[in-house]
């Protein structure tokens, strides 16, 4: 007998995108709060479409040449002292280690909030000579920010991330090394999680603690605010010096190397879910979804059916396609619902008259669509079916993106953009501060990036109406 258990229904996206994304991360078995508050539990679904994120990633850092290390998760405070930019920035959300056992410390440690202080200690200790250049290191591990507000997924105060740390002889070395893993990054967006990003570089103000210069890949939510997907940072020499950092340089002399560092971390997975998610639930791009088809047999009860569903079963997982059998005595209504929730790119159905005709039914997740598929044609028919899905969601995003960019050319325009559309607002900007500062104050808006692909909408800033050289996207931000 089928069980009766229903789906829990989810908040409409439109009533209230908020409640609508903390449901799809319960219900959708991604998340759950743990009993200190900011510190979440990654269940197993969640977790696995991390698993796939960080294997994807891994896989490219290596190829350019990058190698896992594994340091502390402990700072001494003397360390994090040394540059003084980097530690005023964290100072307020350090958490501090004072007790070891029953008896005080000498010395406070920090929880790793980031990584680059310890990164140059062990520099200093393993840089000597030039061929010892470039150092391309990168870590996975969490960090620990003490934040006061936190979101599923979105800002915790422990979360999961990888930071890239390298060390060049160069200024050009490092700054093309800083430019190529934000053009990693993007590609993974794009045609990993079918995410459009605007590549661009932060201004002074939002640019990282201690850096010389971020760059930042940025994407739009469903609700049309941005959110940083990723950034890449330039430090010069500036952590070098602080922390005396030196090579020997083929011409015989002392040198410091120039430093980058770049991450991602599971504010990504907060980005699939707001991109591409849906008033049923969760929708997953096929390459990241850790489970791309479900199998779902059509009244089961029926001699050959459990049968013929383990066989196409195989079939999918042969083809190298992350595929599962949902044979639970739970009712066919009950499992459509459940796996949609779980956001499954696409859902096969099989059946007496299907297995009959050769057949199955395929429905894609994204829209909806049900393709009949030969069952001789399988794998090869589910592939490309897998591909189009991927191609709707980075096509339907893109349209989300494209559509919600607007030219403003003074900020009370800006400001009545945003509070009617939504979205990214384009403006010419002096680059001066306390243009950055008004944006912020009167309308609600911080800068998100200077894009590489500049337009020349004016010649004079929107702010103030100085004359300005740059184009800058201004928005709302998680």
């Amino acid at each position: 007998m089928a069980n009766d258990k229903k789906v829990e229904q989810i908040t409409d996206m439109e009533v209230d995108f908020a409640q609508w994304y903390t449901d799809v991360c319960k219900k959708a078995e991604l998340i759950d709060y743990s009993s200190i508050k900011g510190m979440f539990i990654y269940r197993p679904y969640g977790y696995a479409i991390w698993e796939n994120i960080q294997q994807e990633l891994d896989r490219r850092f290596k190829e350019t040449g990058h190698e896992n290390v594994y340091l502390p998760m402990l700072i001494p405070e003397s360390l994090l002292q040394k540059e003084k930019d980097h530690v005023e920035g964290f100072a307020p959300e350090c958490a501090w280690v004072t007790m070891g056992g029953s008896e005080e410390l000498e010395e406070r440690y920090c929880i790793r909030p980031t990584s680059e202080t310890l990164f140059c200690e062990h520099y200093k200790n393993i840089i000597h000579s030039h061929r010892d250049l470039p150092m391309l290191y990168n870590q996975w591990c969490s960090v620990l920010r003490w934040e006061k507000t936190s979101r599923p997924f979105l800002r915790h105060r422990e979360f999961l991330w990888q930071e890239g740390h390298t060390m060049h002889a160069t200024e050009d070395e490092a700054r093309e090394e800083t430019q190529r893993m934000l053009n990693i990054y993007a590609d993974f967006l794009e045609n990993f999680l079918a995410m459009p990003v605007v590549k661009g570089r932060k201004t002074d103000k939002e640019k990282f603690n201690g850096a010389e210069e971020t760059y930042t890949v940025e994407c739009m939510m469903h609700d049309k605010k941005a959110l940083q997907s990723g950034t890449s940072h330039y430090f010069g020499d500036g952590f070098a010096r602080a922390f005396d950092i030196t090579f020997t340089g083929s011409d015989n002399q002392l040198h410091h190397p120039h430093q980058t560092s770049w991450g991602v971390s599971t504010r990504m997975i907060g980005g699939i879910i707001m991109t591409h998610g849906d008033n049923n639930g969760l929708v997953l791009p096929p390459k990241v979804a850790p489970i791309q088809v479900i199998v779902v047999p059509v009244a089961q009860h029926k001699p050959g059916v459990l049968e013929k569903a383990a066989e196409v079963l195989d079939t999918l997982k042969g083809a190298g396609i992350r595929a599962r059998m949902d044979d639970s005595d739970n009712s066919m209504g009950w499992k459509c619902a459940q796996w949609e929730m779980k956001g499954v790119p696409v859902r096969l159905e099989l059946g007496p008259r299907d297995i009959e005709n050769g057949q199955c039914v395929c429905v894609r997740r994204d829209n909806g669509e049900k393709v009949t598929v030969a069952l001789a044609e399988l794998a090869v028919a589910v592939s490309e079916l897998l591909e189009q899905v991927h191609q709707g969601l980075f096509e339907k995003a893109k349209r989300n993106l494209d559509e919600h960019i607007y030219p403003a050319f003074s900020l009370d325009e800006a400001k009545r953009l945003q509070e009617e559309k939504g979205g990214f607002i384009k403006t010419m900007w002096c680059g001066a501060l306390q243009c950055e500062l008004d944006m912020k104050e009167k309308a609600g808006m911080t800068s998100r990036c200077i894009p590489f692909a500049q337009e020349k909408l004016g010649d004079v800033c929107a702010c103030c109406g100085k004359p300005a050289d740059k184009m800058i996207y201004w928005g709302v931000a998680y």
